[in-house]
């Protein structure tokens, strides 16, 4: 653990959390030259993304999509292994020990960068001044030139819907469920939702996912968006749109949910033995001594920012905490932008070409626009797709779901959106984004060699039908 932080320490910049925008910021103030600290209230630093998030979930995906693999795909490989048994202790063991790893890598990168990790609840003071009170209860004062809000967020709870442990759960309690349920009901079909959600119908769980749209992920291209439910349709989830979740109760045998239907009519009921709700995230801002700076939260709880700028001066938010997409790696480009701005240096970032992934499988990758977003704007456009039942890597991989779209300007080619379902989608879109970086065109992408057999080729045979040209479907 880096040194703690001695009381009214003076620093350039006090950072307020340790997740990926916090100890990112932390880490590029150390390359800078600045004196650094990050007040973080977890015992481990990562926030919600490496200790309950993105990390931990991704370690249940991988390991339930082997499991599944081994019982239904290795037989037509010419594998024989006979039924595979879930030793569900040891699967969530080994994702404590993959999580602990990356956190103990991140107390490395602070003692490498000279950033002092000061353990506790962070808390604005006054005009360059961070109260920090630890888990003992005693205090700290830190002084700040500068003081940056990363607090993230936290699951956004359900009206009449009371969490209970096992029972009830948020995105966190579903990452450490004792036994597979029989039946998990799943409240909210967007991303955090449908992943969870296929880890457990992978194990062995029913799965029905309770959506008040009319539609599942809302922000994914429609056409994507409606391929991709069918995807997890055939795998067994089974989905309830347009209802909404107006009460629930549990008892020894589990818990039953009063549905209505979102445009009005009679309540119906759905009895599982767990519900995770999954509905969004909202910042967490609260008890952060805002009004000590004259900074207000609009009603939702996020901050707002001119350039990372908040209202007050010296005092900067991002990340979650503020507007914009909440993604990891959306608060990673804050964190650099923002100390370098602070450093002064340029910061910036593009959040036009932030990209967004589902971690399912087939996964969905997508980033720019999707074409109910450029209808409505009124933008003239041409559009490319190629299946993965014709890209021979998939095919060869038993992996032909889905597809690839590219959406280019219909005058000047230059791409604006590529939507991704299919195996890898959240590997290869990092093509997508540094070709749109550069201002790219269709026939830039479709143009340029790709390595065969890849599931990249898919990429460039649809940038190729943008212009008429896709030769291998």
């Amino acid at each position: 653990m880096a040194e703690a932080a001695s009381p009214s320490a003076a620093y350039d910049v006090v950072i307020i959390g340790g997740g990926p925008g916090g100890y990112n910021a932390a880490i590029r103030a150390g390359q800078l030259g600045l004196k650094a600290a990050c007040v973080e209230m977890r015992e481990t630093l990562g926030g919600t993304c490496l200790n309950v998030g993105c990390m931990p979930s991704k370690a249940l995906l991988h390991a339930s999509e082997l499991f599944e693999a081994a019982t239904r795909e290795f037989p037509t490989l010419g594998i024989e292994i006979g039924a595979p048994k879930l030793n569900l202790a040891q699967m969530m063991s080994q994702k404590a020990d993959s999580v602990t790893a990356l956190t103990k890598g991140i107390e490395f990168l602070f003692k490498k960068n000279k950033v002092d990790w000061v353990k506790g609840r962070g808390r604005i003071a006054g005009a360059g001044l961070v109260e920090v009170t630890a888990a003992d209860g005693s205090t700290s004062t830190l002084s700040a030139k500068n003081i940056v809000i990363a607090t993230g967020s936290e699951p956004t709870p359900l009206p009449g819907v009371a969490f209970e442990d096992d029972k009830v759960v948020d995105s966190t309690g579903a990452l450490s469920l004792p036994a597979v349920p029989k039946h998990l009901i799943v409240i909210g079909a967007g991303i955090i939702g449908l992943e969870l959600g296929s880890v457990w119908r992978r194990l062995g769980a029913q799965v029905t996912v309770v959506e008040y749209l009319d539609r599942i992920t809302p922000g994914m291209d429609a056409e994507v968006a409606r391929a991709f439910q069918r995807a997890l349709a055939k795998q067994g989830m089974t989905f309830k749109l347009g209802s909404k979740v107006a009460g629930a109760k549990t008892s020894r045998d589990g818990v039953e949910l009063t549905i209505e239907p979102a445009a009005g009519g009679a309540a119906g009921t759905l009895k599982g033995d767990v519900v995770l709700v999954a509905i969004g995230r909202r910042p967490y801002t609260g008890g952060l001594g805002l009004e000590t700076v004259g900074v207000e939260p609009d009603r939702r709880g996020f901050v707002a920012n001119d350039h990372f700028r908040t209202s007050a001066g010296g005092v900067w938010v991002i990340g979650d905490a503020t507007h914009g997409p909440m993604l990891a790696h959306k608060a990673e480009e804050d964190a650099v932008a923002v100390i370098e701005l602070i450093a002064g240096k340029a910061g910036h970032v593009d959040y036009d070409l932030v990209p967004s992934v589902v971690y399912t499988s087939p996964e969905v990758a997508w980033v720019g626009r999707t074409e109910d977003q450029l209808k409505a704007e009124g933008v003239a456009y041409r559009s490319g797709k190629f299946p993965f039942s014709a890209n021979s890597r998939a095919r060869i991989n038993h992996e032909t779901e889905g597809f690839v779209k590219v959406l280019a300007d219909a005058t000047t080619d230059r791409v604006l959106g590529i939507h991704i379902l299919g195996p890898q989608a959240g590997e290869m879109i990092g093509e997508a984004c540094v070709a749109m970086a550069f201002g790219g065109s269709a026939e830039d992408i479709a143009r340029i060699c790709h390595p065969h057999p890849t599931r990249s080729e898919a990429v460039k045979q649809a940038a190729m039908g943008v212009d008429g040209w896709t030769m291998q479907a």
